[in-house]
């Protein structure tokens, strides 16, 4: 994917996943770190688990991406002291 590609995946993979934590959003910017972080996270937790992980757009990526930017959300609010919803 180019750069623009993994800007426009990171804002909607970002957005899911922090729509999933807390119902509000976590901001333009911090919405696209998440989900290109997510990405990393659950790419790497994926092929630890020996799935194979592709690096193209399609719902598996973005449900890897997802999962990986809830667990890195999730790592975010506790360093941070926010509260999540659930």
């Amino acid at each position: 994917m180019s750069i623009l590609g993994w800007i426009i995946f990171g804002l909607i993979t970002g957005f899911i996943a922090s729509k999933i934590v807390n119902d509000r959003g976590e901001g333009c910017f911090l919405n696209i770190a998440l989900g290109v972080a997510g990405a990393v996270v659950g790419g790497a937790m994926f092929s630890f688990l020996g799935e194979p992980v592709f690096f193209h757009f399609s719902l598996w990526s973005m449900f890897v991406a997802v999962l990986g930017a809830v667990i890195v959300l999730y790592i975010y609010h506790a360093v941070t002291g926010r509260k999540t919803l659930r």
